[in-house]
């Protein structure tokens, strides 16, 4: 058993994951891992749903549009991103993955990186992500780094600068593409499933 250093809850992961990451402590429960809204914790991460669970619970939000999400347990810890496209409520792709050993805000970006691929580059298209912080980075600071060279204003390094360069330009290359933020884990349909495809590395069924 492990204690939630966030909200003093105890709690336990299943052997295999702990199995894959020898040596690393959990630091947060399911509920308080990852959440931008700490009162309002995920249905999707308090219980872990698989994404044909998502499918059958929720209905609600937007029908068509790429959907992304990231997460890590421990902030470095191993970590998971997903994204899908959908059309009418239907799933045309979806893509998947995880990392041994990253961060929240990498599988954001990877994720947001992976949904510009999903569509062309001419395509009028809504893109959503419940990271404020990738919305902002690609929206409204990008610009002005890269016209720093790819600096800040105030000193230290850009965080993940790979990984924002290489969502900027595709971003800059579907200018027809939206980019927007979705409030996480409010039963959202195609947020929730992104949520679960971020998640499913650490579940035997996806």
């Amino acid at each position: 058993m492990f204690t939630c250093q966030t909200c003093g809850k105890s709690f336990d992961l299943r052997q295999e994951v702990l199995d894959q990451y020898p040596g690393w402590t959990p630091r947060q429960c399911l509920d308080c891992r990852n959440s931008k809204t700490p009162s309002a914790p995920s249905v999707t991460k308090s219980r872990d749903m698989s994404t044909s669970e998502v499918l059958a619970r929720f209905t609600e939000g937007p029908k068509t549009g790429v959907f992304t999400d990231g997460a890590s347990e421990g902030n470095p810890g191993p970590g998971g991103w997903g994204a899908l496209l959908v059309v009418d409520d239907q799933m045309v792709s979806q893509d998947y993955g995880s990392e041994a050993h990253t961060t929240n805000n990498r599988m954001e970006l990877r994720a947001m990186i992976v949904g510009l691929q999903m569509v062309p580059a001419d395509s009028p298209v809504d893109i959503y992500t419940d990271s404020q912080l990738v919305v902002n980075i690609i929206t409204k600071w990008a610009a002005g780094w890269k016209e720093k060279g790819w600096k800040k204003k105030s000193s230290g390094p850009i965080a993940n600068l790979e990984l924002v360069q290489e969502a900027y330009a595709l971003a800059q290359a579907r200018p027809m593409a939206n980019i927007q933020w979705i409030k996480a884990h409010t039963g959202n349909r195609w947020n929730e499933y992104a949520d679960a495809l971020a998640t499913a590395y650490r579940r035997d069924v996806f």
